[in-house]
C-alpha cells in the first residue's frame, strides 16, 4: 500500500523537495522520508484550557511509541475549547473545532492520526473531525485530576464547588474555609474528576472503541497515562499498515455500546448532544427514541458523583470502563472492532471489577 505522505515526500522532483527540505529545517536526518508513515499528532494542549494544559507531556510520550514503531511523528495544534473560561459557552465552537481536526488532517502529509483530548467538547469534537477525515485514528485522552482532598472529604470539582459556594454564602462556611477549599479542589492537571461531560466523553470514547483498552480514566497525574499514551503512537503505525479506519470503527453498534455505557455510567446529557453529532459525520440517524430504548433496559451501576459518592479515579481503581463493560456484556454487540484490532468482546474478556461499592 502507497502512503498517502509519499504524495508530498517521495521522489526526486520540486515538489518533493520543497516539502523535505522545509520539513527537515526542523533537524530531520533525510533518513525520516524513506517512506515510513507520517502520524500526526493532534493536540488540543493550551494554558487557557486547564484540563488539556499537560498534553505537551502527554504527546511527547505519543512520539516515543511512533519512533519506536518506526513512523515519523509531526504534532500540530488545533482550536481548544476550555469549559471554565470561554464565555458564553463552548458549544458555540464545538463545531468549527471539529471543522479546524478534520481540515488539519485532510491537508497535510498525514498517514494516521493520534487525537489528545480531555475538555469537554474537545473529544466529540477530535471525534468528529477524524470520522469525516477518515484516516486511520487513536484517541488519547489526558485523564481525570486526582480526587481533590479537604480535611478528609473527597472533593469533587464542578459538583461540590456549588455546595460549598452555597454553604458560603449563608454563612455555615467562612471566606477563610473557601478559599482553602479553591485550594484543595485541584489538586494535579488533568479534566474533571467527576462523571461530567468531560469523564463521560473520555469514557464513551474507550466504548466507542476509539482508544486503547483501559485508556479513559487513568488518572492524569498516574504515570500509567504516559505509558498508555506510548503504546497508542505504537499501536497508531500498526494501525495505517492496517489501513484501520474509524468508518470500520465508528458503526451503528459501536454508538450502540457507547450508549449502554453512558447509561450504565450515569453520565452527562450533554452525551446525547454529541453522539447524534459523532454519529451524523458518519451517515447514521441516531434518533433520541435509541437513547430512550436504551436507557430503560441498561442498569446504572457506576457510584460516582454528581449521581454517586466517588470519583474517576476511584473508577479507576476499581476497573474502570472495561470491568464495566464486562459487566453488562450481554446488552453489548461484542463483535463491534475497535482500535486495538481486536473486538469489544476480546478486550474486556479478562476484565475484572475490584470494588463492589464502585461497580
Amino acid at each position: 500500500m502507497k502512503l498517502r505522505s509519499q504524495n508530498w515526500f517521495e521522489g526526486v522532483n520540486l515538489n518533493a523537495f520543497v516539502h523535505r527540505s522545509w520539513t527537515g529545517a526542523q533537524g530531520f536526518t533525510r533518513d525520516v522520508f524513506d517512506g515510513r508513515p507520517v502520524i500526526g499528532i493532534c493536540n488540543s494542549w493550551s494554558e487557557l484550557t486547564n484540563c488539556n494544559a499537560h498534553l505537551r507531556i502527554v504527546a511527547e510520550a505519543v512520539k516515543r511509541g511512533v519512533w519506536e514503531a518506526g513512523g515519523l511523528p509531526l504534532e500540530f495544534p488545533t482550536i481548544s475549547l476550555g469549559e471554565a473560561l470561554i464565555k458564553p459557552t463552548t458549544m458555540l465552537y464545538r463545531n468549527l473545532m471539529a471543522m479546524d481536526v478534520e481540515e488539519m488532517i485532510k491537508a497535510n502529509p498525514i498517514d494516521g492520526v493520534v487525537l489528545l483530548c480531555g475538555c469537554d467538547k474537545t473529544t466529540p469534537a477530535q471525534l468528529m473531525g477524524a470520522a469525516s477525515a477518515d484516516l486511520p485514528a487513536i484517541m488519547v485522552p489526558g485523564g481525570p485530576m486526582l480526587k481533590g482532598q479537604w480535611r478528609g472529604e473527597e472533593v469533587g470539582s464542578g459538583t461540590d464547588v456549588f455546595r460549598f459556594w452555597d454553604l458560603c454564602r449563608t454563612g455555615r462556611l467562612s471566606e477563610e474555609e473557601f478559599v482553602e477549599i479553591e485550594g484543595a479542589m485541584h489538586r494535579s492537571h488533568g479534566h474533571c474528576m467527576v462523571m461530567g461531560t468531560a469523564s463521560t466523553m473520555t469514557s464513551l470514547a474507550e466504548a466507542l472503541g476509539m482508544t486503547l483498552t483501559g485508556c479513559a480514566n487513568i488518572p492524569a497525574a498516574d504515570t500509567r497515562r504516559m505509558a498508555i499514551a506510548q503504546q497508542s503512537g505504537r499501536r497508531i503505525v500498526a494501525m495505517v499498515q492496517e489501513d484501520l479506519r474509524p468508518s470500520r470503527i465508528l458503526t451503528r453498534g459501536a454508538l450502540e455500546n457507547a450508549i449502554r455505557v453512558l447509561m450504565a455510567i450515569g453520565g452527562s446529557t450533554n452525551a446525547v448532544i454529541h453522539l447524534v453529532a459523532i454519529a451524523g459525520r458518519l451517515g447514521i440517524e441516531l434518533p433520541l427514541e435509541t437513547f430512550d430504548t436504551i436507557s430503560r433496559t441498561t442498569p446504572f451501576l457506576v457510584n460516582i458523583k454528581p449521581s454517586g459518592e466517588h470519583l474517576m479515579e476511584d473508577l479507576f481503581y476499581a476497573g474502570g470502563i472495561p470491568a464495566l463493560m464486562k459487566e453488562i456484556a450481554d446488552l453489548l454487540h461484542l463483535d463491534a472492532l475497535t482500535v486495538s484490532g481486536q473486538t469489544v468482546g476480546a478486550n474486556i474478556a479478562t476484565a475484572q471489577v475490584y470494588d463492589r461499592d464502585i461497580i
